[in-house]
């Protein structure tokens, strides 16, 4: 019974997460609102549904202390995925995001001084390269701007998550980072107000992609995370960017593309590559001891 439930909230986790891609597209490729508003009731919706479950939660940690470089990175991420999304296909931004946000994190494994395998580096160079192919110029290629503002959105979010690392009580952290990047947003609304503009399904995508998919997504993905290892909690991220593009094929007719499946293969093998590679050299040193 254990093990199903872990397998439930997994599955519902990673569709929440790659409903996020979905949701943003949806509302700025039919014009519906504007980036930074989309921006601003994510992340305004997401603080009220983690504060809330947050207060009534029982047996909660003391309050997290504050962070606003973690906030100013939520902030960033979602401001910069909201205005890729003007020009990306679901499937390619999301494979775009995470794979920034791993690059960005394994990056830091290794200035930190984590040593790879060949075979590590391997997967590594496949990953790059992948990526690299994915944005380089042709007549698939995504749009540069697109693409930039992705790419630094994942390097955001991996800076996110490397200061998450062994916080006490991750989602009240969360649910705090929430709130603080809140003003980040309406300032930035502020300065694009020129440009503001939303109806009533604009909202309602914006809040749905808050409220569900990351506010009680990651409630559902902490919950989850008790029942998998480290290994497993990284490689079933992998999943998340095959969903979206699915995603994207079904609900906006967006086509799956001979350079985007092949780029998916090689980034997420690659890394896949790297977390195996860890992940046996983990048990290693742990065996050792």
């Amino acid at each position: 019974m254990t093990t199903l439930r872990t397998l439930v909230l997994t599955g519902v986790a990673m569709l929440a997460f790659a409903a996020n891609s979905l949701l943003c597209r949806l509302a700025l490729a039919n014009a519906r609102i504007d980036p930074a508003s989309f921006g601003s009731i994510r992340l305004a919706s997401g603080a009220l549904v983690l504060a809330l479950i947050v207060r009534i939660r029982a047996g909660g940690d003391a309050a997290p202390r504050s962070d606003w470089l973690a906030a100013t990175m939520l902030f960033a991420y979602v401001a910069l995925f909201s205005f890729a999304y003007l020009s990306l296909a679901a499937g390619t931004g999301a494979l775009i995001l995470f794979g920034a946000v791993q690059l960005t994190m394994l990056g830091a494994g290794l200035r930190g001084g984590e040593r790879f395998a060949p075979a590590a580096w391997a997967g590594l160079a496949a990953a790059v390269a992948g990526l690299v192919y994915l944005v380089s110029p042709g007549v698939s290629a995504p749009a540069p701007l697109g693409a930039t503002s992705m790419a630094l959105a994942g390097v955001a979010w991996g800076v996110y998550s490397l200061r998450g690392r062994g916080v006490a009580d991750p989602l009240a952290a969360t649910a705090s980072n929430f709130a603080r990047a809140v003003p980040l947003a309406l300032a930035l609304s502020a300065v694009t107000a020129g440009a503001a503009h939303a109806d009533a399904p604009g909202v309602a995508l914006a809040v749905a992609s808050g409220a569900l998919s990351s506010g009680i997504g990651y409630v559902v993905w902490y919950a989850a995370l008790r029942g998998l290892t480290a290994m497993r909690a990284s490689t079933v991220q992998l999943s998340v960017p095959p969903i979206a593009a699915i995603g994207g094929a079904l609900m906006l007719s967006e086509p799956l593309t001979p350079r985007l499946l092949l780029a998916s293969a090689t980034i997420l093998g690659g890394i896949a590559v790297v977390l195996a590679t860890r992940a046996r050299a983990a048990t290693r040193g742990a065996a050792s001891r």
